[in-house]
């Protein structure tokens, strides 16, 4: 069995980017189902961090374009200081959200991470949505529809700075996976900053295997594989606990070989889990889900041969 190194847990219990109530259970949903414990059973050296403190949701129309835009850089400078320090200790920190808009947070903070200790920096990006929205582009003000945005450099300035520098990330640093509900303005931007995403379409034409060969493509011993994973990359069929379903996402099968393909690097050193919603779900049957699929990231497999 691989040894991996010791994780912190770190719950960040709101939905203050999203459009849907719920999010904010999230956290407790994953511990219910026994994240904790099934990464134990692997060997692995778990401390659950218990989860953040942060302002909460007051459920209010857009301002100026955003929603809680305040409420959001304050959960998420909060959560790029938890995760710096997992990081700087060794750690792995796994975040347990929450909606996505967290990913500035966390993201922020890997890269960061990477500069100071020279690491080459790759982003995994599992979702049914590009997230690369503007207040231009989207009526709805949800943060959580323009993290991808904000760590690229477009967006508000308390999140596109939340770290000092900006931009947190280049383009080309990450790789998104099942992507099929973008907007049409958002596309636009999607192409003009040349993000390289592997949308459904692509993955039924080549296949999951080929798509993950590409986007885990030049990994090596010196690179940090972030993995932000939004539920709703699954399809609803399989995963309904989520606020924004998007039919014909990846089945079963294909998210375990996506997780087990990610696994085979050895190279994942952070991790987002997102957007789970247990008021949407069924008898929390989503977050099994979910914690099934991050024991296969690390290392469960139902590969007979060697």
């Amino acid at each position: 069995m691989r040894s991996f190194p010791p994780v912190s847990l770190i719950g960040v219990p709101t939905d203050i980017g999203a459009g849907h109530r719920g999010a904010r259970m999230g956290p407790d949903a994953l511990r219910i189902a026994g994240l904790g414990e099934a990464l134990s059973a692997r060997g692995v050296d778990v401390t659950d961090r218990g989860n953040l403190p942060g302002p909460s949701n007051p459920w209010l129309p857009p301002t100026d374009g955003y929603r809680h835009l305040q409420e959001v850089v304050a959960w998420n400078k909060s959560l790029m200081d938890a995760v710096g320090a997992e990081l700087r200790a060794g750690r792995m920190p796994i975040v347990l959200g929450g909606d996505h808009c967290l990913g500035v947070g966390s993201i922020t903070a890997v890269a960061r991470y990477c500069r100071d200790t020279g690491k080459k920096l790759r982003v995994l990006w599992l979702d049914a949505h590009a997230d690369f929205n503007t207040s231009d582009v989207t009526p709805s003000g949800n943060l959580h529809g323009m993290p991808v945005a904000c760590l690229c450099g477009i967006g508000p300035e308390e999140l596109v700075h939340l770290g000092g520098s900006a931009p947190a990330i280049r383009p080309d640093e990450i790789r998104q996976i099942g992507i099929r509900s973008v907007d049409a303005g958002e596309k636009r931007l999607v192409k003009d900053y040349g993000l390289d995403i592997y949308d459904m379409r692509y993955i039924d034409e080549v296949g999951m295997k080929r798509a993950m060969a590409e986007a885990l493509e030049d990994i090596d011993d010196n690179t940090h594989l972030h993995v932000s994973f939004d539920v709703d990359f699954l399809d609803p069929s399989i995963a309904p606990g989520v606020g924004t379903t998007v039919p014909g996402g990846p089945n079963y099968r294909e998210a375990q070989l996506v997780m087990e393909m990610i696994a085979d690097t050895g190279r994942m050193g952070s991790l987002d889990i997102v957007e789970l919603n247990p008021a949407l779900d069924n008898h929390n049957g989503t977050a099994e889900l979910a914690v099934d699929l991050v024991e296969s990231l690390f290392g469960k497999s139902t590969l007979m041969r060697d």
